[in-house]
């Protein structure tokens, strides 16, 4: 059998980076979900619960993609501010589950949610300037946010 490519080998890491990251914050909300988020007023342009799942999996999947797509076309000199910008952005992805589901606190999810999307406004920049194409597979997940933002704000605004 013949041994992966190493930009192949690079890419399952992106992915296992990534999809880590999102296995890890559906434990910290799966009891949450069924539970506390039920018993919240919910603001009208809240899509349907069975929307988050596929469309957070794309999302990091291109997440990922983005991230493979710029280390294996850029230098490593070059690489570091889009490196801490994505690591951020992720942390700030991750603690915003456990904010807002974990702790059920939408008022300090929402400070997190603002800092995650500067954070991928700074990586899709960073990205931009070396491999506009990462940035690219990068703005369907800040629209995304965007939206994320608005709703968290709803959310808060209508339980508090």
């Amino acid at each position: 059998m013949k041994p992966l490519a190493p930009k192949y080998m690079t890419l399952i890491g992106c992915i296992l980076l990534v999809f880590c990251t999102q296995a890890v914050g559906a434990f910290l909300m799966k009891n949450q979900v069924s539970t506390w988020y039920q018993t919240l007023i919910k603001p009208s342009f809240t899509p349907p619960s069975y929307v988050f799942g596929p469309v957070w999996t794309l999302l990091y999947l291109m997440m990922a993609i983005a991230l493979w797509v710029y280390i294996e076309k850029s230098s490593m000199q070059s690489k570091m501010w889009g490196y801490l910008f994505f690591a951020l952005q992720l942390l700030f992805n991750l603690i915003w589950t456990y904010l807002f589901f974990g702790l059920e606190n939408p008022l300090i999810a929402l400070v997190d949610i603002a800092f995650l999307w500067i954070a991928i406004a700074l990586t899709i920049y960073a990205f931009y300037q070396i491999v506009p194409l990462a940035a690219y597979l990068l703005i369907p997940y800040f629209i995304w946010v965007s939206y994320a933002c608005a709703l968290n704000l709803s959310f808060y605004l209508l339980n508090r």
